[in-house]
């Protein structure tokens, strides 16, 4: 790509790489694609990928995200005729993302929820979850966990049953009546059972029916309400982002990801329900929980390393770091201090500016005057 599509920058080292400050893209809830409505704590806006995929990549360019999250970077970039990258050390990412890339059809997805045994589902396993469901619904959930997981067991598990498996995960719980659970927390945050029944003392409340396989279908006609993604090939992995062998040396020409930020985020009791769901242990994920800025450094140098080798020369990456502590702490700056000596060059680093919206409330902030207000991303070029 010509660099007069560059965000402005000419190259520089690390330590020397400039600021710009501005709206550089929309922060509107509703603007972006309907398939990316799933709620994942600490994710980014697809305006933000959109941003370098439309100015660094041409058509058939691979577009990675080694911290892929709900896959807002791999989703974004198979909508605009990329080729899709991600890994994830976390098994729930894949199941999230993968399904969303040549989706099936509503009527695929409805046919196979009319062949879903729903009657035979009369077990409780885990009464403890009575906290968030009528009993009714969670022996469909329950029973429809493990009609999957057989499936899965067997090797039958196909498009329309991952999509299922993702649309239920993404209907777990949360403050609406499109959520299979009574009123608790929003969706991107799952509440232990014991906070969940404080909350039901505390509203008077108690689980009502929730129709499964009607809400999974109503949340796939929203997902697929608008252009799908779609793509001739596609890579996704449950990997470090360290160790990514399966993808070929500079072979990406464009990263656009943001790293877990110190221990701002727990991923393991954010998710302990979906991870549930899919029968993962979210305690044996080694998420990176990183307290002090200097360790953060060295697991960020690690994600270096590993992007040096896959990325083609002249590709870019785009490392989103927010603000961390109010804005003292500047993780941009240990951003580039972890590229020094690789081949890169930092171009700059965007400030992006916007009035709050709801995404702040990943980082805790329920208030709406507070929270983050700015993404930060380190834009490099591989050498």
């Amino acid at each position: 790509m010509g660099e007069s599509r560059s965000a402005g920058a000419a190259s520089s080292s690390a330590g020397e790489a400039f600021y710009r400050s501005g709206a550089f893209w929309p922060a509107r809830q509703r603007q972006a694609n309907r398939i990316h409505e799933i709620s994942y704590r600490a994710c980014f806006k697809p305006q933000l990928p959109a941003y370098f995929i439309e100015r660094f990549t041409d058509g058939g360019d691979v577009v990675h995200d080694p911290f892929m999250g709900r896959g807002t970077t791999p989703v974004e970039a198979a909508l605009r005729g990329r080729i899709p990258y991600g890994s994830d050390i976390n098994p729930l990412s894949r199941a999230l993302v993968e399904p969303r890339i040549n989706p099936p059809s509503i009527g695929a997805i409805a046919a196979r929820l009319r062949g879903v045994p729903w009657r035979d589902f009369r077990d409780i396993e885990h009464e403890e979850l009575l906290v968030f469901y009528h009993p009714d619904t969670l022996r469909r959930i329950e029973g429809l966990r493990r009609w999957l997981a057989k499936r899965e067991e067997a090797g039958e598990l196909d498009k329309a049953d991952r999509w299922i498996r993702m649309a239920a995960i993404s209907r777990l719980t949360g403050h609406s009546s499109g959520f299979f659970s009574v009123y608790t927390m929003p969706p991107n945050q799952a509440v232990s059972p014991a906070r969940q029944k404080k909350i039901n003392e505390r509203r008077g409340q108690t689980p009502p029916f929730r129709d499964v396989p009607r809400l999974i279908a109503k949340k796939s006609k929203v997902l697929l309400s608008r252009e799908r993604p779609e793509a001739r090939e596609s890579l996704f992995l449950t990997r470090p982002s360290s160790e990514t062998p399966e993808i070929p040396d500079a072979s990406v020409a464009l990263t656009v990801t943001s790293p877990p930020f110190l221990n701002i985020v727990d991923y393991a009791s954010d998710n302990w329900l979906r991870c549930w769901f899919l029968g993962v242990d979210p305690a044996a994920i080694p998420v990176t929980q990183r307290r002090r800025a200097d360790e953060w450094h060295g697991f960020v140098r690690g994600a270096f390393v590993e992007l040096a080798r896959i990325t083609r020369p002249g590709g870019r990456v785009a490392f989103e770091v927010g603000e961390a502590r109010n804005g003292a702490l500047r993780l941009d700056d240990y951003v580039l201090k972890a590229v020094d000596g690789l081949p890169f060059d930092a171009l700059g680093v965007l400030v992006n500016q916007h009035e709050f919206t709801k995404t702040s409330n990943c980082w805790g902030i329920s208030n709406n005057q507070k929270g983050v207000n700015s993404n930060r991303v380190v834009l490099l070029k591989r050498q």
